[in-house]
């Protein structure tokens, strides 16, 4: 059993400078998919405006040397609440839609931290850490092992990605809108049931894949995966977002008078894109772009639903991606024909999947406004340090031998300090480990393909060490590995 420290509220209170009487501040974890750096307007995209995103960098904080701790989804969302780098595990990879959770349930999570600080606790949408059992889930039944095991109290979420069934929601311990007459079974090897396939039956497709994406279709679309049964609980793409925000502020209103806290991960801006048909077309740069605006508009409904119940100026907002963006992602949704000028990775090499600084390097915006000044935050930071910094503020002591690689680095989060994390850890999807230290970018030697083919990103491989200096080279141009051997040996030490 996990310990839970019932204790807290009076440290976070004086943390943020307020009175004993004041109600701690609501923290809500915004954490979009597959964003890049140059996705935002506030970043210096000027193809695209996010306006209501825009609006939390001017009134918070706006960090430009952030990272997730892999260029891939689960590792990063892995990291995230558990403060453990992914590496140290070996089920952490792309999890299947019918992997078992890999999170273990006496592990100490960040959703913890805020439960034993007597917060509600939610998470909404994306969650891609698997559920069950070694084997699984059974779709069927209740769900034995979930986020409910993880310290959130409420969960409504996509099981792994939309890209891949079961085209599901799951609240609580079960499908939502779940059908006993139409079970649903899953199978990432085999084909099940009679359902047509994005191979088979072209002429069914409403999005058609570029590569991969070709198993059942669902809604006019191929995933990844064979999925049967279970009409009454698949979900609507278009309407996901809108989904999404409903459950967030249900939850917000629910819990509007008692402290909360609320990790919502929009599927915007993964694959596939399909809008709801108020952003359809509303970009310049087709699908990828439409929901682009669309994530800016569920960020401007949380904002707006906290101004309504005046609760904004007593909440955190914190707002980052899980890696780096990635066009063609395997649908034909004219993302890359109608990219033009627009740099989802704006000046850096790379993006998902990469090792390069693109595949990790991602925007992060902490707003709170009786607490931080707005402004722009240069330190070197690394998401693996949100639950012990988040701990702290809340006046929680971590379990010994939890949240083995999490630091404390509140000071940087409230902005009273720019000091940089001594070293960044980062993977890219192939699990090939980098470092940064200061200026200095470290990548062992690996493998000889450089670039990933259906998605023309450069991974950041090559069969010799490189090293780059990112004060002078942001962009990782030009290898001087030959010319630091005393920086190569220091560097390699830290990854060992």
């Amino acid at each position: 059993m996990k310990p839970h420290l019932l204790y807290g509220l009076a440290g976070l209170t004086l943390l943020a400078g307020c009175s004993e009487e004041k109600q701690p501040p609501n923290v809500i974890f915004i954490y979009a998919d597959d964003l890049g750096i140059g996705d935002l307007s506030c970043y210096g995209a000027t193809s695209i405006q996010t306006p209501n995103i825009d609006r939390l960098a001017s009134e918070g904080l706006r960090f430009t040397n952030a990272y997730a701790a892999a260029s891939v989804s689960t590792p990063s969302r892995y990291c995230l609440l558990t403060g453990q780098y992914p590496w140290r595990r070996n089920n952490t990879g792309i999890a299947r839609g019918n992997s078992g959770m890999i999170i273990d349930t006496n592990q100490y999570t960040l959703a913890d931290v805020f439960k034993d600080a007597g917060y509600a606790t939610a998470v909404v949408g994306k969650w891609h850490l698997g559920l069950g059992g070694e084997d699984g889930p059974d779709w069927n039944n209740i769900i034995s092992s979930g986020p409910q095991n993880l310290g959130f109290d409420y969960n409504f979420i996509i099981p792994a990605t939309v890209d891949r069934v079961p085209c599901v929601f799951v609240e609580q311990d079960r499908v939502y809108n779940y059908d006993a007459d139409d079970p649903i079974y899953v199978d990432y090897d085999k084909k099940i049931g009679d359902l047509p396939t994005g191979k088979d039956n072209l002429e069914l497709l409403k999005l058609k894949s570029s590569h991969g994406h070709n198993q059942t279709i669902i809604n006019g679309i191929g995933r990844i995966g064979y999925m049967t049964g279970g009409k009454s609980a698949i979900w609507v793409d278009e309407n996901i977002a809108d989904t999404l925000i409903s459950k967030s502020q249900q939850f917000i209103l629910k819990n509007k008078d008692n402290p909360f806290s609320l990790y919502l991960c929009p599927h915007d801006i993964h694959v596939p894109r399909p809008p709801h048909p108020r952003f359809a077309g509303k970009s310049i740069m087709g699908a990828r772009g439409d929901v682009i605006l669309q994530l800016d508009y569920t960020v401007g409904k949380i904002i707006e639903i906290l101004d309504s119940l005046d609760i904004t100026e007593n909440t955190i907002i914190i707002f980052s991606s899980d890696n780096g963006g990635v066009v063609d992602d395997g649908y034909q949704d004219m993302s890359v024909e109608l990219l033009g000028t627009h740099k989802p990775s704006g000046i850096y090499r790379g993006g998902k999947y990469s090792a390069f600084e693109a595949g990790t390097k991602v925007p992060l915006i902490i707003k709170w406004a009786t607490a931080i000044k707005s402004g722009t935050q240069d330190a070197l930071f690394s998401q693996v340090d949100f639950i012990a910094s988040l701990a702290n503020l809340a006046n929680i002591t971590l379990p010994e031998e939890a949240c083995p690689d999490s630091q404390n680095h509140l000071s940087n989060i409230l902005g009273y300090t720019s000091e940089d994390r001594d070293y960044v850890i980062q993977q890219n999807q192939w699990r090939v480990l980098s470092v940064i230290e200061g200026k200095w970018k470290y990548i062992p030697k690996s493998f000889a393909w450089k670039y990933d083919a259906q998605t023309n990103i450069e991974l950041g491989h090559d069969t010799v060490p490189q090293l780059y200096n990112l004060e002078t080279d942001p962009g990782e141009t030009t290898n001087v590995a030959i010319e630091h051997p005393e920086i190569i040996e220091r560097l390699s030490a830290i990854i060992k």
